[in-house]
């Protein structure tokens, strides 16, 4: 059965999260958190005390205070075989890191898929816990962020990242 919640963070982050048989399946960005995503998929039951989801919060809000740098909860993001390549080389970026979409393209034997991975990277319905924050531009600019670019900014400054400029 699936569930959801949703919950509100520092930078003004309100994030709703799902999850499915016992692995946490999509995040998504809201206004408010009451406030479901446009796309949001309103399936399954609202549930605050579901195990992992509570879990995920918990996770999440360990974070955000600076007391954890890496998830350690089941994740199932749903992709074609591509874009789960993709954010498999995401989630390997370690905290307080950056890569570009180049390095990914790279890291992945496709170098001229930069455009690929951005779409991939932009698709990932798994922020912050599979890290598509820390990808940035070749020329260290800050690139597109489903939060927006000042969570962006945000998540990297939380980290230690310094950026050029």
């Amino acid at each position: 059965m699936s569930h959801w919640t949703s919950a509100s963070f520092p930078f003004g982050i309100s994030l709703f999260l799902a999850s499915n048989a016992g692995a946490l399946t999509r995040v998504s960005f809201a206004a408010a958190p009451d406030a479901a995503p446009s796309d949001w998929p309103h399936a399954g039951e609202r549930s605050a005390d579901e195990p992992l989801l509570t879990q995920a919060i918990l996770q999440l809000n360990e974070y955000f205070v600076g007391t954890r740098q890496i998830f350690s909860l089941p994740l199932r993001p749903s992709g074609t075989p591509f874009q789960l390549s993709v954010w498999r080389a995401l989630a390997e970026i370690p905290y307080g890191h950056t890569r570009t979409y180049r390095d990914i393209a790279i890291l992945l034997g496709r170098p001229s898929a930069t455009r690929a991975i951005g779409a991939a990277n932009g698709q990932n319905p798994l922020p912050i816990f599979v890290p598509c924050h820390r990808v940035i531009g070749s020329n260290g600019s800050l690139t597109g962020f489903g939060g927006g670019l000042d969570v962006k900014l945000a998540l990297l400054r939380l980290e230690g990242v310094l950026l050029p400029g």
